[in-house]
């Protein structure tokens, strides 16, 4: 046969395999009454189990041994993909247990972020909350989540992700480890600045502190200088540091709030690496509430240790026409080399594709919890 030929032939084998698709495809939905009736699980991992082994016994070759079988996976996916469908439109959804709000209430409300007066996570606050917000700080990122839980404040500001550093992962940990909601998040520009006393010139500076990732992202312009790089908790502290010690040998990397609420002098800046430096922030509440115009969801879960998993769990998003925008793995202390997944998606938790992307998800996956949707 010439080559027209053999398409030819392939184009007949193709209809027929389209055909007998939709054939099994109605057979699912049969399948999926049937589980409505009963109570059955959708997912039945022995079955698919034995299913791959006999269509691999019937292959002729190795190579089409590990195909038929990712051909099978795939569609047996796609079955439970249709089935959750079928499911989740008879007898709905999940209940996520988030109640929808038409606008934030932030008027009155108590803030708090981590750090010192001046820091990044003030910056943020102001720059969502507004001058009149009541806000305050404390020590450490978890005593914020601790704060919310117990009512002492009604929102919080966690540093969630830099554009040039990456992840706060620790961050992620308290997102699971506490159930605050996201409802909000901010975008702020991060530009650092050199800060000394009033009366210091550049010449005059010997020793620099601040927090290690701002060290590292203002790396370019503090390794021309032969300064002493000194880390500190804080950017604010660090500032702090400047002003109290009045010492003009010493500067501190921090923002213009910073500068600004410590008295200090910009000795240069911005000297960010990176001058579109942005860091994003989540705002957080106890309330399990969403905003009607919410267009992105944040959820995670945990995967059997097996090959293929993520691909197919992802494929409920694919499946429902659901953009993923950000995964994020984080290690499960208590499970060595086992992950726990972070993911953010676009939709909201009233849109249909999204309702069966989680329905998927959470029959399939294990300690899946929705974040928030915001």
């Amino acid at each position: 046969m010439d080559l027209l030929e053999i398409r030819g032939r392939l184009d007949q084998i193709d209809t027929q395999i389209e055909k007998l698709f939709e054939e099994r495809m109605r057979l699912c939905s049969e399948v999926a009454e049937y589980k409505i009736a009963t109570g059955k699980a959708v997912y039945d991992a022995e079955r698919e189990k034995q299913k791959i082994e006999s269509v691999q016994a019937m292959a002729e070759s190795e190579f089409n041994k590990q195909a038929v079988a990712e051909l099978f996976l795939q569609m047996m996916t796609l079955s439970r993909r249709y089935q959750y469908q079928t499911i989740a439109g008879r007898v709905g959804g999940p209940d996520l247990g988030f109640h929808k709000v038409e606008k934030l209430e932030t008027a009155g409300k108590r803030v708090v972020f981590q750090g010192l007066e001046g820091a990044y996570g003030h910056a943020a606050a102001l720059q969502f909350f507004g001058k009149d917000a009541d806000i305050h700080h404390v020590r450490r990122f978890e005593d914020m989540m601790v704060e919310i839980q117990e009512g002492k404040a009604d929102f919080a500001v966690l540093p969630i992700e830099n554009s040039s550093a990456g992840a706060v992962t620790d961050n992620y940990d308290l997102l699971l480890k506490y159930d605050n909601v996201i409802v909000a998040e901010t975008f702020l520009p991060v530009h650092h600045y050199l800060l000394g006393t009033p009366d210091a010139e550049l010449s005059d500076v010997k020793r620099v502190f601040a927090h290690p990732q701002a060290l590292m992202q203002s790396s370019d312009f503090l390794n021309q200088h032969d300064w002493q790089q000194l880390s500190m908790e804080n950017n604010a502290v660090a500032a702090q540091k400047v002003r109290d010690e009045k010492d003009p040998s010493q500067a501190a990397v921090a923002g213009e709030v910073a500068g600004e609420i410590y008295g200090l002098k910009k000795l240069a800046g911005p000297i960010n690496n990176c001058p579109d430096n942005t860091t994003r922030f989540l705002i957080l509440a106890k309330d399990r509430v969403y905003q009607a115009g919410a267009e992105k969801i944040s959820l995670c879960f945990e995967l059997p240790h097996r090959s293929g998993t993520l691909y197919s769990m992802l494929g409920n998003f694919i499946f429902n026409d659901v953009n993923m925008r950000m995964i994020e793995s984080r290690p499960i202390p208590e499970e060595s080399w086992q992950y726990r997944f972070f993911v953010d998606i676009e939709g909201n938790l009233e849109d249909a594709g999204v309702q069966n992307a989680l329905y998927g998800i959470m029959r399939e996956a294990k300690n899946v919890k929705i974040l928030g949707n915001y």
